[in-house]
């Protein structure tokens, strides 16, 4: 039978994997300012030139593009100042107008060398040129951000002759407002426990010498780290590899692995070493395969693998292709030249031998492994840069346990069940587990762009529906081409059935708002539901909670079972001042899943909710939303990360970071009228305990107690 190889997707993910652990990324480029005019006079217009040099085998994408999504173009941002005004927008010049095949849509690109020009208006004999360039440069492999984090910078300077005209202020186009900063003069000690001047960059004029970005302490401690997440990945992992062992292309593989092991008479310790080795080599084999995707991803692309559309919309179309694997639509294997040669090494014996014996499994099993270990993977390459290895870890020991213990202990093969059709069932239900995860990165893209495609309600039925049709292939009442006849329903078969139409029925009644809690963090948040019941009913109560004034950006954000506040930082500040209550602060994200569970499972309690609507002015920031832009007013130079920030999501991000020296979520923070700290930030594991009510609820009690005594 003819199969239908996806090895070409398979390698060559692998091979972008590969390169981008051992090339470094081209360095940031140099822009040159040069100007048309040596000597203009004041009242002249000007072009200022940005050029720099594109290293062979690079393109780099101009300010032309017409994609609504996407490659990132060129974007020029220049200081304003009074001694110039800008006219109109910064333009091209010589880039090539393509149509990207891709994104179905026209970008310009630049080959060998980039130039783009900017028109200003001379208001002043002395003119220093500053700004910054952020865009993109690519290979034919693949593409380098440069100045995402860290603007390139630029500067030039220019003398017009005349006298200075920079007083006449209508003709210069606004600059940036500065809000009164507080006292700067004397410098601030990043030591210090008090943090009253500890405010964000927008709050300061950008001259000001002592302007920082300083982390906030309560009596000298920063937040915690949750540390469960690791081993809650490793357990996911190891009990995948299990899972894997239960699939045609490997158990069957069990009694005849080992009978490499049984061809010479060996003594019982020579027995037990080769078995050890043989199951260390393999767990070698999966940790390589960890280490290259932690280099891969790294630690800094967390934010961007879990929220951005480009790698969710990836890995939900790689979950699909894994599904329809193991319903039998193809098999993904790898060549079979590169199979027979490792084969070949396996035949040379010794320690040598065993390795290569190993390396063949892992190969041989790939058609059923493969899917697995790239779902496990996908799930861990949104976090630290030890995550991958950590997962790979777990898989590899749980693959490699069985295979050592038989190959030292050959008699236990006896008790093993014989192969058949059940092996291929749980490569279909595989597959439909596959199929109802893939919509979770969907999911995160749904709300980070807020498309409002896959809404709570619709995420919901198409899981009901799935393992509907799960439960029915279980039952015998649906059938696959390569399925074997099934005579008669066995009891664990039955009884799985019954595990999984239960399942679609505690779900039902999420349609009409139930809360289900054991979903908590994989299901969109209740407010993206149109009919819940409970919503009705806090409605028809009125509103409830500390509130000074309607919240900006309430159209596009909800805060959990109903609470009210505010989604700025500054407005939930001004009104926690103006109401002399203290602020609870909670950094979330759409695409975070502790999050969502931390809702579910802590904040729903009532004593929880009490406090948060009576007691504090709510303040719920998200750091990874793609879509809502402060107004041009507000726009400011971050001092974390030295770009012009434009988003809310970047300038939430922007006050986690410099405020609270933490970049992960959820973080919650207790502040005083002088955003001062009231209790050490925590996430969710307090006192390592995670997810645990009664510590929340002390966090809570205790912000309280300290605010209300700082207040006597």
């Amino acid at each position: 039978m003819h199969k239908l190889r996806i090895v070409w997707i398979i390698c060559f993910l692998l091979i972008n994997f590969v390169v981008k652990a051992e090339n470094q990324e081209p360095a940031q480029p140099t822009f040159k300012v040069t100007f048309n005019k040596e000597h203009p006079k004041t009242g002249d217009i000007v072009e200022v030139i940005l050029k720099a040099n594109i290293p062979a085998g690079l393109h780099m994408y101009s300010t032309y593009n017409k994609c609504d999504i996407g490659p990132l173009k060129l974007i020029v941002n220049f200081e304003k100042q009074a001694a110039y005004q800008l006219l109109g927008e910064p333009f091209s010049i010589g880039d090539k107008k393509i149509k990207d095949e891709i994104f179905n849509c026209e970008v310009g690109e630049f080959f060998n060398q980039a130039e783009v020009r900017q028109k200003i208006k001379v208001l002043s004999n002395n003119i220093d040129i500053k700004g910054t360039i952020e865009g993109q440069w690519c290979t034919d492999a693949q593409c380098f951000n440069f100045g995402s984090l860290i603007p390139v910078n630029f500067k030039g300077q220019l003398k017009a002759e005349g006298a200075s005209i920079a007083e006449a202020v209508e003709e210069v186009a606004p600059v940036e407002p500065v809000v009164t900063p507080v006292d700067t003069t004397q410098a601030i000690d990043s030591t210090q426990t008090s943090n009253t001047n500890a405010v964000m960059s927008y709050k300061f004029d950008p001259q000001a010498p002592n302007a920082k970005c300083i982390n906030k302490t309560f009596n000298g401690e920063l937040s915690e780290t949750d540390t469960e997440s690791n081993w809650g990945l490793f357990w996911l992992a190891f009990l995948s590899g299990l899972a894997g062992l239960l699939t045609p292309c490997v158990f069957p593989m069990i009694p005849m692995t080992v009978s490499f092991f049984l061809k010479d008479k060996k003594s019982q310790s020579k027995a037990i070493m080769n078995g050890l080795f043989f199951g260390i080599s393999i767990i070698g084999i999966y940790v390589i395969i960890g280490t290259l995707t932690a280099f891969a991803f790294g630690a800094d692309a967390g934010n961007f693998i879990s929220t951005h559309w480009i790698p969710n919309i990836l890995f939900f179309i790689i979950f699909l292709i894994f599904a329809f694997s193991f319903f039998g639509a193809f098999e993904i294997v790898l060549p079979t030249a590169l199979t027979n040669k490792v084969d070949r090494e396996a035949d040379k014996g010794g320690l040598y031998g065993i390795f290569f014996m190993a390396l063949t499994l892992a190969i041989v099993s790939f058609s059923c492994t493969g899917p697995i270990v790239g779902s496990v993977l996908v799930q861990s390459a949104g976090g630290e840069f030890s995550r991958p290895i950590i997962a790979m870890l777990g898989f590899g020991f749980a693959f490699a346990l069985p295979f050592s213990l038989f190959a030292i202990f050959p008699n236990w093969l006896s008790n093993l069940p014989k192969s058949g059709g059940w092996l291929n069932s749980v490569k279909v239900v595989f597959g439909f587990v596959e199929l109802a995860l893939s919509l979770k990165f969907l999911s995160i893209v749904d709300q980070t762009y807020h498309w409002h495609i896959l809404d709570r309600e619709v995420y919901l039925s198409l899981w009901i529906i799935i393992f509907g049709l799960m439960g029915l292939y279980l039952l015998g009442k649906l059938k696959f081409s390569h399925d074997s006849d099934m005579p008669y329903l066995k009891v664990p078969r039955l009884l799985l059935a019954t595990i999984t139409l239960s399942f679609v029925m505690y779900m039902i009644p999420g349609l009409w708002g139930a809360p289900l809690k054991a979903l908590s963090g994989y299901l969109p948040p209740m407010s993206t539901q149109d009919f819940d019941i409970n919503r009705s009913i806090r409605e028809a109560q009125g509103i409830q909670g500390n509130m000074c004034k309607k919240p900006n950006y309430s159209q596009d954000f909800h805060i959990a079972h109903g609470l009210t506040g505010y989604y700025d930082y500054d407005e939930a500040v001004e009104c926690a001042k103006s109401l002399k209550k203290p602020l609870f602060i909670d950094f979330t994200g759409h695409g975070c899943v502790n999050c969502r569970k931390m809702e579910e499972m802590v904040w729903s309690d009532p004593r929880v909710l009490k406090l948060l609507r009576e007691e504090y002015v709510i303040a719920s920031l998200y750091v990874d939303d793609k879509k809502v832009k402060l107004p041009e007013t507000e726009w400011f130079t971050g001092k974390y990360s030295k770009r012009i920030i434009k988003t809310l999501g970047h300038k939430n991000t922007e006050i986690e970071i410099c405020y609270f020296g933490k970049n992960s979520q959820p973080l919650y923070c207790l502040l005083d009228g002088k955003e001062d700290l009231l209790q050490t930030p925590v996430g969710s594991e307090i006192n390592h305990k995670q997810f645990d009510t009664e510590e929340f609820l002390k966090f809570l009690e205790n912000g309280l107690s300290e605010f209300k005594k700082k207040n006597k």
